[in-house]
């Protein structure tokens, strides 16, 4: 059932002083990618990288100029030393970061089969950030932000992380703040029936939602693309950005669709890319765009993290981004 929302979408203009303007939640990830093709066990030189979701789109966000603050648990190892680190460089603030002095910080290993692609291997069950909780959300800083974002993976890797989830975007939504979902649906972590549950009830809580269409069928049950962004409008958000990869996406604004075009390159990498989305698109609505011009820049920032190998390294700033949009002009 749907809820009151601004329609069309009201973009916060509150000051946040110095404070982000933008607030991610969720689970941090430090990556360990093969640097030969094979099995984990015969790999022998590993790259080391960083992932997570909602940390991808903070970065992303950050990087397209907003200001950008990131909430979770790291812990008091060195992998979330490094973490801290990558934050700090990439301008995001970190005050609502709580490190564990024993805890561990989530890790995965990619892997690379010549003929079938990638394989995840992920050490991430009983993490710091998986023992996030509702008393962890910094309810004011909530507040003062413009927009907070959360995703499905948050809300699987455990029943506390969903609840702080759930409990954030309720927060937000009852300051004013803009909320923006990514379902982000991750078969290996949790019952199809519970993630369509999730996500569906927190697409009610959102004014932004973005599924990518693969999730999207599965999680409204709906085939084309038309219907499963009216599955996710018809729960009252503002704005759904379908991401269709290679095929664009397509926008829906309170049943109005627009199609934007993918912007073409040589893509090696997509992983990220559908947080990079997230990320540009996010900073470009509060920059002042319509949800159309942001999606647009968004997509030309997806589609540039894809020509390079992992989630973070190829992650665009704002003037690549502009540089790759007048050269397709």
């Amino acid at each position: 059932m749907s809820a009151p929302f601004r329609t069309p979408l009201t973009v916060p203009a509150r000051d946040t002083g110095a404070g982000p303007e933008i607030l991610a939640l969720g689970e941090p990830l430090v990556e360990f990618s093969a640097d030969s093709d094979g099995a984990l066990e015969d790999a022998v030189r590993f790259t080391l990288g960083y992932g997570g979701d909602t940390s991808n789109m903070a970065i992303a966000a950050s990087r397209s100029g907003a200001r950008t603050g990131y909430l979770t648990r790291v812990g008091g190892d060195a992998f979330g030393a490094l973490l801290l680190d990558l934050w700090t460089r990439n301008g995001i603030d970190i005050s609502g970061v709580i490190q564990e002095p024993d805890g561990d910080t989530g890790l995965y290993f990619i892997t690379r089969h010549a003929g079938e692609g990638h394989r995840f291997t992920y050490r991430r069950a009983g993490s710091a950030a998986a023992r996030l909780t509702p008393a962890d959300v910094p309810e004011e800083a909530l507040a003062r932000a413009r927009l907070l974002h959360v995703s499905g993976i948050t809300q699987a890797v455990s029943s506390s992380a969903c609840d702080a989830a759930l409990h954030a975007m309720r927060t937000a939504r009852a300051a004013g703040t803009l909320v923006s979902y990514d379902p982000n649906h991750r078969p290996a972590l949790w019952p199809l029936e519970r993630a369509r549950a999730t996500a569906l009830h927190s697409a009610s809580l959102a004014d932004i939602v973005l599924p990518n269409l693969e999730e999207g069928r599965l999680l409204t049950g709906e085939e084309s693309p038309e219907a499963v962004a009216e599955c996710f409008a018809r729960r009252g958000p503002a704005v759904v950005a379908l991401k269709m990869g290679a095929e664009g996406v397509l926008l829906s604004e309170r049943g109005r669709l627009t199609r934007i075009p993918a912007h073409r390159v040589r893509a090696v990498d997509a992983t990220g890319a559908g947080d990079t989305f997230d990320g540009a698109f996010a900073a470009r609505l509060l920059a002042g765009d319509t949800a159309g011009d942001a999606a647009r820049y968004a997509v030309v920032a997806a589609a540039l993290t894809t020509t390079g190998h992992g989630a973070v390294a190829p992650i665009p700033d704002r003037k690549a981004v502009e540089e790759a949009r007048s050269a397709a002009a």
